[in-house]
């Protein structure tokens, strides 16, 4: 019956045979149709670059980001040394700015242009060896999804169960401080993130195949993954157990499994409370090491606690974890520059410190530029303002119309424009950490040995195969003088930064005193 349904029907129930408020969703299977990826192996290890694309680059002075204009700054990202692209939602919304209140999932926002214009990105992104991920929202559509305009039309509607309804609206249920259920027609619908975005009802097996099929559409066309939305809320069991419930974990390893049956295909989900427990084998693979962020900020700042926070991290998380110091959420944190208040020698240590740590590192776009919040917002628009491409104070560079929103407060000092050609801008030093990842096999995807901190230095070793690396971090203002040990007895330690560094050598106890300046970051290569 649902073989090929296109949702005008949507209209009828509500009396009227009229075009849905929303384009139609096609309910069509999708086989798998994959092909060999032409991404080299190992291309998730390097570091990703999150872009939210109304605010990346505007091709068509509509004062609004596409997907061409993206294409354009493809050879920016190579040269500064990006692996991976993951897209913030470019899927047709009801919000029509974040794209979490999603209308169609098998089209794109008309803002951002075509079903060809992301065809066209992933042909350029390939032949630069960047692959690109996009956000899926599985756990819920927007209120006005053709799916939910029919679900709540009519009780007898078939695609009723394909949300969670109950006749009266259970008590007790306290979601972040709010109830979750919403009155609609005489019963009550479960909504996570408020009235406008209901949850999808995913012990239906319908409503699941029907996500597994726009999941394949994407992969089809040549996606290289996904970052999945809200997975600890993919399926509630009670007011209490809501929660990172074993049946969501379930449903996430299905999801894998479907995904890596295509080729070289990554995916990452956001876990905010029990992260490490979401990047098991048996359910994402990989997760963001939410909590890690805000260590990170405050090690920068020489926080001492912080510092061993972050030292004892990947002693017992998955190395697969993803790593980042903000995103687009303000729960995750101010952009990195106003959490340092513009000190760049925290800034660059901040920098370092997960670029340098194991995991797939998630850079916000404009960070490798040292972008500050928008000028006299707030809350989450505060972080997701045009890109700083030039220190134009009405434009940034990234329109030649009116921007959407307001620009970065320090646009005019901090753009990719004026520092492309100045060795000690923040940019020349995102990309010799990146260097580093892409030309050592061990520190994109290492072992994490040896870890230890000495007041507010830190330092551990990666390995991988019969490379051994040493990465030390002084996040003091003064300079320091530490003793590191575990090394290969009379191992040398040839620095790979800063070019130039002052070589060291360990005894025949395999323990080396070397020093470190003020807020500085040296890597070793260690030889036998």
């Amino acid at each position: 019956m649902l073989n090929r349904l296109f949702l005008c029907a949507a209209a009828c129930v509500l009396g009227a045979c009229a075009t849905p408020p929303e384009p139609a969703t096609e309910l069509a299977p999708v086989p798998f149709a994959g092909q060999p990826s032409v991404l080299p192996d190992g291309w998730e290890h390097g570091a990703f670059m999150e872009v939210f694309v109304r605010g990346y680059k505007d091709s068509n002075a509509d004062g609004i980001g596409d997907l061409r204009g993206l294409t354009q700054s493809l050879d920016y990202l190579k040269a500064l040394g990006v692996k991976g692209l993951w897209l913030m939602p470019i899927t047709r919304s009801a919000d029509h700015d974040h794209g979490y209140a999603v209308t169609d999932y098998r089209g794109i926002e008309a803002d951002y242009g075509t079903l060809a214009d992301l065809d066209e990105l992933l042909r350029q992104a390939h032949a630069r060896g960047i692959g690109v991920i996009m956000d899926y929202v599985i756990n819920h559509s927007a209120a006005s999804h053709p799916l939910f305009v029919q679900a709540k039309g009519s009780r007898s509607s078939p695609m009723r169960d394909w949300f969670v309804w109950q006749d009266t609206a259970p008590a007790g249920w306290d979601v972040w401080g709010h109830n979750p259920w919403y009155a609609e027609s005489g019963s009550s619908y479960y909504a996570t993130f408020g009235p406008h975005m209901p949850d999808f009802n995913l012990r239906n097996p319908a409503a699941v195949n029907y996500h597994f099929d726009s999941l394949r559409f994407w992969l089809n066309r040549g996606l290289d993954g996904f970052r999945f939305d809200a997975v600890p809320h993919l399926i509630e069991n009670n007011a209490r157990d809501w929660n990172d419930q074993p049946e969501s974990y379930a449903l996430m390893g299905q999801v894998q499994a479907l995904v890596k049956r295509y080729d070289k295909r990554h995916l990452v989900c956001e876990a905010t409370a029990h992260p490490t427990a979401w990047a098991a084998p048996e359910a994402c693979g990989s997760a963001f090491a939410f909590g890690l962020e805000h260590h990170i900020a405050a090690a920068a700042r020489g926080d001492t606690q912080a510092i061993q926070a972050v030292a004892d991290w990947f002693k017992t998380a998955p190395l697969g974890m993803a790593t980042m110091v903000s995103n687009h959420d303000i729960f995750a944190g101010e952009r990195l520059w106003d959490q340092v208040k513009g000190d760049t020698a925290q800034y660059r240590l901040a920098a370092a410190t997960y670029l340098l740590l194991p995991g797939t590192p998630f850079i916000y776009y404009g960070e490798e530029v040292g972008m500050a919040g928008g000028a006299g917002l707030s809350g989450d628009p505060k972080l997701r303002t045009p890109m700083s491409w030039t220190g134009d104070t009405t434009t940034a560079g990234f329109t030649s119309g009116r921007p959407f929103r307001a620009l970065s407060a320090n646009v005019a000092t901090n753009n990719a424009a004026a520092q492309q050609t100045d060795a000690n801008s923040i940019l020349s030093f995102y990309k010799a950490m990146l260097r580093l990842r892409n030309t050592l096999p061990s520190i994109a995807r290492g072992s994490y040995e040896h870890a230890f901190v000495a007041g507010q230095a830190m330092g551990y070793q990666r390995a991988l195969g019969t490379e051994r690396t040493l990465v030390l971090l002084n996040y003091a203002t003064a300079p320091a003088t530490v003793r590191v040990g575990q090394l290969p007895a009379g191992a040398a330690l040839v620095p790979a930064y800063p070019k130039g560094g002052q070589a060291g050598k360990a005894d025949i106890g395999g323990t080396a005193a070397l020093a470190l300046p003020a807020q500085s970051v040296q890597v070793y290569l260690v030889r036998q």
